[in-house]
């Protein structure tokens, strides 16, 4: 692919951007939805939950399935496919009668969103190829999910309270139509030199493996954990997980390659993902519950209130970009899980909603962790990897992301289902919601440890010497290539 000029090269950006900030805002929106769902479908906690997570679930399974198609099919290609179904099944997300189509309109939805993010990062990671400016068009990537999340409850609230929720999802349609035009305009087609063959058994076994866990955490309050049918769903994730180790372990082109968890930051960078992003999805869930069912606060409202978060990753998700390009993922890492904890020690141990300075405080803790941690997240996963092995890296990152929002929103619902009638008055819902909370500042902490770990001198070594296997088998297969 001819090297592209500056201009063309952040206008290439500014496209993929689009794919984030439609999937990105789906969310976002979405939350602040979810009571009017809530009401009007007749849901309960947990499908609601499943409004949330059929479309993240479906995304995380078929990520790493979409990243190898394109790189066989063509990045340009899958992605316009990608941004079709996205539009399709946002209108029929619109035109659902009841739950049930909702969550697999949801799925059609997910299907095309797979397509999206993790090719958009690929076309990045290939088009910004020098480090340093690669970090900071990462940067800009990220900062893109803190414009989804400042204009998403907002522009979702008022869409909500005079149209109606269904409206949420038309906003799609538009700047998908914008993206498709664009990238057919000004986005080229490329390939991996050396795609990788479909691996039909292992993605059976992540999807196996995903929907039968998170399955298993949404319904067992319900059905009790101990219940044959929850034991049962525990024992088929086991054995999916066992499964396809022993499986990918043994496959020439595996779906998962495991060498890749030979280099420190990269394992880390997948933990931290997982970590930061399941706070991510049940610091939304928790709170648009309780803004709206206890404090009582209409669509719009919620979103409002909401806003010093968004506000503060909108800010420091560049910021992060920049700081990681300068400096490295150390510093935006050891902050991000300072914040994140903070924020879930204040209303965990403190009850920041008991007020709103203390409510307020938290909002911005969250913020500012949650927009210095996306960057280092993606920076992390693909540096020090070949050119070549860059978009199956930013895959399982994008992958990690989905997995940590999927199983964020079944574990705090499931906490927030388990208490008797959280939802019915405050001082309930504040008792059900204080584990939910210690959970969120775990995670925090998880991500502070994790940065300290995994971005020192042993780590980058380890790094190394997984890029240098890398290399060493590409270009084995290219001399035994030139010689047949």
């Amino acid at each position: 692919m001819p090297e592209l000029s500056r201009r063309r090269r952040l206008l290439v950006l500014a496209i993929c951007c689009m794919s984030l900030l439609i999937v990105s805002l789906d969310n976002t929106i979405l939350n602040v939805a979810l009571p009017s769902i809530q009401h009007e479908l007749h849901a309960s906690v947990s499908g609601m939950q499943w409004t949330i997570d059929a479309y993240t679930l479906v995304l995380a399974a078929l990520l790493m399935l979409a990243g190898s198609t394109a790189d066989r099919l063509g990045r340009r290609r899958i992605f316009l496919i990608g941004l079709v179904v996205f539009a399709v099944g946002s209108l029929l997300c619109s035109l659902a009668p009841g739950l049930e189509w909702l969550v697999v309109f949801r799925m059609v939805q997910a299907v095309g969103g797979s397509m999206l993010n993790p090719v958009a990062m690929s076309i990045i990671t290939n088009t910004f190829t020098e480090p340093r400016e690669r970090a900071r068009a990462i940067g800009v990537w990220g900062g893109v999910v803190g414009i989804s999340m400042a204009a998403g409850p907002v522009i979702g609230g008022l869409l909500v309270q005079t149209v109606g929720w269904r409206s949420i999802f038309w906003i799609n349609v538009p700047i998908g139509a914008l993206a498709f035009f664009l990238t057919l305009r000004y986005v080229q087609e490329s390939r991996a030199p050396r795609p990788r063959r479909v691996d039909p058994v292992g993605q059976l076994l992540v999807i196996a493996l995903l929907g039968s866990l998170t399955y298993a955490i949404i319904e067992a309050p319900d059905a009790g954990w101990v219940s044959p049918e929850i034991v049962t769903f525990v024992l088929v994730a086991l054995a999916s997980l066992v499964g396809l180790i022993a499986y990918e372990r043994r496959r020439r082109e595996p779906l998962i390659d495991l060498r890749f968890f030979h280099s420190a930051p990269f394992s880390g960078a997948t933990i931290v993902a997982v970590c930061a992003f399941a706070a991510l999805a049940g610091f939304l869930f928790i709170n648009t519950l309780y803004l709206q069912n206890i404090r009582g606060l209409s669509a719009l409202g919620a979103g409002l209130y909401m806003l010093p978060m968004a506000g503060m990753t909108l800010v420091f998700a560049p910021l992060s970009g920049r700081l990681v390009g300068s400096r490295g993922p150390r510093l935006s890492l050891l902050l991000a899980g300072a914040a994140m904890g903070a924020s879930g020690l204040l209303f965990a141990a403190f009850d920041a909603q008991s007020t709103n300075p203390l409510l307020f405080t938290g909002y911005v803790l969250f913020g500012i962790g949650f927009g210095l941690v996306n960057a280092p997240i993606t920076n992390t996963a693909v540096s020090g990897m070949p050119r070549t092995q860059a978009g199956v890296a930013a895959a399982v990152a994008s992958t990690s992301r989905q997995i940590g929002q999927s199983l964020g929103v079944a574990v705090i619902g499931a906490v927030l289902a388990g208490g008797a009638h959280a939802t019915a008055t405050a001082d309930a819902f504040l008792a059900a919601g204080r584990p939910a909370w210690w959970i969120i500042a775990g995670c925090g902490a998880a991500v502070l440890l994790l940065g300290a770990l995994t971005t020192g001198r042993w780590a980058k070594a380890t790094a190394d010497r997984t890029a240098a296997l890398f290399d060493e088998e590409e270009q084995g297969q290219r001399a035994a290539g030139a010689r047949s």
